[in-house]
């Protein structure tokens, strides 16, 4: 069994899943920025409804970010301690790929990427883009997105899906990358993505040529 824990965001999931990454059951709220204490106890209280214990796992997944520092910490360290705990392989994915992957019908997931930008992946993209709040709902325009209720409110942004299935598809993606390396990542090496520009990651301009 996979479990899977996405807290990138104050809209979090959680899921399990079989080892071919099907999901078996999942759930996803609104955490109002309680997500670091609602994680474990919803786990919990999931696994216990699918009769299912933590020493069943056989992978956790868990999502990277980038997003909010204490989603992503609570998450990746409920993750290690678990791989650790039961001797597991631990697989991290990148959240906005998870968000798009279990949203078929948007066109881009977005993420905080501090109290006036914004991370946009678009389908498609490999990597994410940062744009300020200012300039994001020009960018977006008539785009259907993933993106958290509190950030949808905060920068205005219409047609938006909360990442409530993310966790189901953290589970799916990590599934692929476990078949092709049993190992799994490196404990010591992975971390996630917090507030932060990734390395690599410009401003705007590079934002502005999306077409």
């Amino acid at each position: 069994m996979i479990i899977a824990l996405e807290s990138a965001s104050s809209d979090p999931s959680i899921a399990l899943a079989a080892p071919d990454g099907i999901a078996i059951a999942s759930d996803g709220w609104s955490s109002g920025g309680r997500q670091g204490s609602d994680l474990l106890p919803r786990l919990l209280d999931l696994l216990a409804r699918e009769r299912r214990e933590l020493r069943g796992a056989t992978v956790v997944a868990v999502g990277i970010g980038p997003g909010s520092f204490t989603g992503l910490r609570v998450a990746m360290s409920l993750a290690k301690g678990l791989a650790m705990a039961f001797a597991i392989p631990v697989s991290g994915v990148p959240s906005l790929e998870a968000w798009l992957a279990a949203e078929p019908s948007a066109d881009a997931a977005v993420s905080r990427a501090g109290a006036r930008d914004a991370f946009l992946l678009a389908r498609g993209e490999a990597r994410p883009r940062i744009a300020s709040s200012v300039d994001l709902g020009a960018l977006i325009e008539g785009r259907r997105l993933v993106a958290p209720a509190e950030l949808a409110e905060a920068f205005q942004l219409l047609d938006t899906i909360p990442p409530h299935r993310a966790a189901a598809a953290v589970a799916a993606i990590a599934a692929e990358r476990i078949a092709m390396n049993p190992a799994g990542d490196d404990l010591a090496r992975l971390e996630p993505e917090y507030l932060r520009a990734p390395r690599g990651i410009g401003p705007s301009a590079e934002v502005a040529s999306w077409p």
